[in-house]
This record gives structure tokens, C-alpha cells and sequence, in this order.
């Protein structure tokens, strides 16, 4: 099924015409449940991977001992998405019985993994591919590669503090002769949100604008005029940020959004040049503030449970991860930015 963003509620560039020099468009990526394979697009799924490569593994030091299993977390997603979606018989309770509470009551965190150490190599996580010819603005990396793959390491741990480690391999598909079919995959996480569940992807591209402070200071004021004072605000009331700017959810290319500590210009540091975004990973779809972002297809289901977390990947405090690449040189360090 196709994902299908409405029309935005104003025509932002009819209103604020300079708006169009503060253009760009970007790929929603829509991931939504279902079982990718290796020639597929995908978040969670698995990937075309040479089975003479080695896989990506985290050397660094830190704690990898304690946290969930990666099985537990797929079993306990997989009792409340079953329980949640029944419809309780006359009398009964909605959600769990007696005998899946109990049983989600053993997927507990703790130690289960003894044997490691510190430096131990690990697992990195599989995050998503993409493939070039589903995702219109997947333009960075090598010119000769065609497909992009992202991968974490689990744990909140590196650098010396709680930054993440994030690996991007860009390769040529058509190299990839016998695909590695026993994937590795951590034993154990820091927390539930570094396991993405298997999503198929929707591309469909829409335009954004660049985040409200980055704009100069005499049209942020017009904006701000048009909006009207916020304490007028009502839940429908439309503003540049939340209805006409920047989309939610996992997307490629576009703006990021600095509404957490506001703006920032990182460059590269071998070459100098402004980092842009590569990758969104979000913790959502769509939120209450950006409920007009929700596509047409998910609008009739759009309060069940977990219908606008379709990966369970969660960033942060449920905020969006935004990975900047130097648009001229792909090999240059990446730099991740957290909102």
C-alpha cells in the first residue's frame, strides 16, 4: 500500500514567496509492518550482506553485560500486539490474560550476558537499507554505490559519555554474490528501543522547509505575525513549525529539525563544508503536534496502539535522530545530532 502525506492545510510559498530560496525536498520513508528481504528496502529487515564480510561489530569499551535480551524483546512485543489487537469476550479484561502477564512478567532486564567484557567485539544492530532506485533523495554517498546500510551499536555508551555509534556501509549490489543468510545480531541491548522491528517501506517525497530559526530574522517575524500570538493558539491552529515546515517520522534528505536545543551549523571537520541530512530515524510517524503529517491510508487507524511507532525504534527521549554526512566527500566522518 502507498502512503499518501496531505496537502499541506496553507501554501506556505504563496503566503512568504523568499520561502522558495528555503526549499528542499526530501523522501518519507513510511516503514510499516511486514517481512522484507535482502532486495528490498527496508528498517529492521535483513540485509544483503556478502557472506565472505565480515559484519560490523562495537570494540569500544563500555558495558555490554546487562540489559535485554534481544529475544525478550521480540516475544513481548509480539504477546501485547497479539493481546491488544482481541476483542475481549464479555466480562474479560482488554489486553493480556493471567498466562501472558505471567509470562511477561520473566522478560526481565538483568545480566545475561556474563561472559563479556568490556571490549569484547559485539553485534552491531541492523537499522535499515535502501536502495537508490526507491528513495528519490538518497543522493550522498559514492556515485558507484547503489545501496545504503545503517547499523548501531546497542548501547548508549561511547565516546566516554552516552553518545551512540552508528556505522554506514555504502556498497554496489550487483558485487553481492552469495548473500550471508545467518545474520549476527547482539545478544543483549541497552534498552528495547535499539531493536527495530522488520518494516517494508512506502517512499514518497514531499517538500520541506528549513527550520523556523534558521530563517532570516525579518520573515521568522512575518511567520510569527501570521501565526498570531502563542497564548492564542488553539489545537487546530496552524503554524510554520508543526503544519508547513519539516516532516516527522524516518525520512532521507530534507531539513532537521533543532527544536530541542535549537540551531546549530556542523561542518566537516577534514573539509569544512556544512553537514547535511542523510538519514532521519525517528522515534515516531507522527505526534500531536504533527497530526497533519499523518498519511490519508493510517488516518482511520491512526489512534490504535503502536500505529504511529511501526519500528519501535526510540531515540532518545522519543525524539528523532539526524545523521549529517559532508555532501561532497562520503567518506568523510558522519556527525549525529539528537532533537
Amino acid at each position: 500500500m502507498t502512503r499518501t502525506t496531505p496537502r499541506r492545510p496553507a501554501d506556505v510559498e504563496a503566503l512568504f514567496p523568499e520561502l522558495a530560496r528555503h526549499r528542499r525536498t526530501a523522501t518519507r520513508l513510511h516503514p510499516r509492518p511486514g517481512t522484507p528481504g535482502v532486495r528490498d528496502s527496508s528498517v529492521g529487515g535483513p540485509l544483503l550482506w556478502p557472506a565472505e564480510e565480515p559484519w560490523p561489530m562495537c570494540i569500544e569499551p563500555h558495558k555490554r553485560r546487562s540489559g535485554e535480551r534481544v529475544r525478550d524483546v521480540r516475544l513481548r512485543r509480539r504477546i501485547l500486539a497479539e493481546a491488544w489487537s482481541r476483542t475481549p469476550a464479555p466480562g474479560e479484561r482488554p489486553g493480556p490474560t493471567d498466562e501472558e502477564r505471567a509470562v511477561l512478567d520473566t522478560l526481565k532486564r538483568g545480566r545475561h550476558a556474563p561472559w563479556l567484557g568490556r571490549t569484547d567485539p559485539i553485534p552491531m544492530a541492523a537499522v535499515a537499507q535502501l536502495y537508490r532506485r526507491d528513495i528519490p533523495d538518497l543522493v550522498g554517498g559514492p556515485a558507484d554505490c547503489n545501496l545504503l546500510q545503517v547499523f548501531w551499536c546497542p548501547f548508549d555508551a561511547h565516546g566516554g559519555g552516552h553518545d551512540m555509534s552508528l556505522h554506514l556501509r555504502w556498497r554496489r549490489s550487483a558485487d553481492v554474490r552469495q548473500v550471508r543468510e545467518e545474520q549476527p545480531e547482539p545478544v543483549v541491548v541497552g534498552h528495547d528501543g535499539y531493536v527495530p522491528e522488520p518494516c517494508v517501506l512506502h517512499p514518497e517525497r514531499v517538500v520541506e522547509y528549513e527550520y523556523i530559526e534558521q530563517l532570516p530574522d525579518g520573515l521568522v517575524r512575518r511567520i510569527a505575525e501570521w501565526e498570531g500570538p502563542e497564548d492564542d493558539w488553539e489545537p487546530d491552529t496552524l503554524t510554520y513549525e508543526s503544519d508547513l515546515s519539516i516532516a516527522p517520522g524516518w525520512k532521507v534528505g530534507g531539513f532537521a529539525s533543532w527544536h530541542t536545543t535549537g540551531p546549530a551549523t556542523i561542518t566537516c571537520g577534514p573539509c569544512g563544508r556544512a553537514l547535511e541530512p542523510l538519514l532521519t530515524v525517528a522515534s515516531s510517524e507522527w505526534d500531536g503536534g504533527t497530526g497533519s503529517w499523518t498519511p490519508l491510508e493510517d488516518r482511520p487507524a491512526a489512534d490504535a496502539m503502536d500505529a504511529n511507532t511501526p519500528t519501535h525504534v526510540t531515540v532518545g527521549r522519543w525524539g528523532s535522530l539526524f545523521i549529517l554526512t559532508c555532501p561532497a566527500y562520503p567518506e568523510h566522518p558522519h556527525h549525529l545530532v539528537i532533537q
